[in-house]
């Protein structure tokens, strides 16, 4: 297994360097899954090569920062590791659950580039059809930054807007009545989860999903927040949602802009948002296409024949009275 070692001739920076009770090594181990042993004054790293690359790339970079503020601060930590660099594809890291039952990784390029850009900004939007991982691989990444203690909870967030059809009055009380809108949030979590360990997070706050409604006048800190179908958010709607984010939170926002269900004459939150902030340091911007639809097979080519531009022709008037003779025949 590849290996390589890092000398540190100062006894300080090593104290510095693997922070108290050795919690930024653990930080280090867990995010990149390169193994770091201390031996006298050097660091021994063992793993992949990338993996082993991307641990020297860290280190050093947390180096630097001693060096130059004689400190060191878990926020600056988090921050070295969320932007070293990826030069991976689909498959080359894995999204880790600590669930030995379930591996979740990136399946296509678009969602390697999708799951790197969540690792390694703030505030990511990701639009693409339907099918193509938006909503799964968001909330991995959420699971995945919650176990590795990157964050203290997990906000799913939805819009309730019905998709073309009035459903009428819903019996039951408030969360009653939002259930089916926040259902594909559950579904993704107990894919992944056992169904009692879900119970348990729903139960102690760790995990909360709730309506976009909900959300005006929260402030959430060391949060990681994912707006789901926000194609269906107003403007107002989604600076009211974007401006929830607190100290230590990450924020992904998902959205098809060919399934809009807002009226025609109102702009979709997630369009008017990407062209706003897309030039903003620490927000990144991911389009995902039909190449990325990882569902039944079926499934890509319906986006595709709904996409490809063409209609059906109207019948002819002549044709029309044809048929009509022809039922009352």
């Amino acid at each position: 297994m590849p290996t390589a070692t890092i000398s540190i001739n100062d006894p300080e920076q090593v104290r510095v360097l693997l922070g108290a009770q050795d919690q930024f090594l653990r930080r280090v181990r867990d995010a990149i899954g390169v193994q770091v042993v201390l031996r006298g004054d050097e660091l021994l790293l063992e793993g992949t090569d990338q993996q082993v690359e991307r641990g020297r790339e860290v280190i050093g970079e947390l180096q630097t920062i001693i060096e130059k503020t004689g400190a060191l601060k878990e926020s600056q930590v988090v921050r070295t590791l969320e932007q070293s660099v990826f030069d991976g594809g689909p498959g080359d890291f894995p999204i880790d659950l600590f669930e030995k039952a379930k591996k979740v990784e990136a399946r296509t390029a678009g969602q390697a580039t999708y799951v790197d850009a969540i690792r390694r900004h703030d505030l990511v939007f990701c639009s693409g059809p339907a099918g193509c991982g938006k909503t799964y691989l968001s909330v991995a990444m959420a699971l995945n930054a919650l176990r590795k203690e990157l964050v203290r909870k997990i906000v799913l967030v939805r819009p309730a807007v019905e998709a073309g059809e009035r459903l009428g009055f819903l019996p039951g009380d408030m969360l009653a009545k939002v259930n089916p809108y926040l259902r594909p949030l559950m579904d993704a979590l107990v894919d992944m989860l056992d169904f009692e360990q879900v119970k348990r997070y729903l139960e102690n706050d760790v995990i909360e999903i709730v309506p976009l409604a909900f959300m005006r006048g929260r402030t959430l800190n060391e949060t990681f927040i994912i707006l789901d179908e926000a194609q269906n958010t107003t403007v107002t709607q989604m600076k009211m949602f974007l401006t929830r984010m607190g100290e230590g939170s990450r924020i992904v926002v998902t959205g098809d802009d060919t399934q809009v269900d807002l009226p025609s004459h109102v702009t979709s939150g997630i369009v008017d948002a990407i062209h706003r902030l897309k030039h903003l340091q620490g927000v990144a911007v991911v389009e995902l296409t039909g190449r990325d639809i990882v569902r039944h097979r079926l499934v890509r080519e319906i986006v595709n024949a709904y996409d490809d531009g063409t209609k059906p022709r109207r019948a002819s008037a002549s044709t029309s009275r044809r048929n009509s003779t022809s039922r009352r025949k």
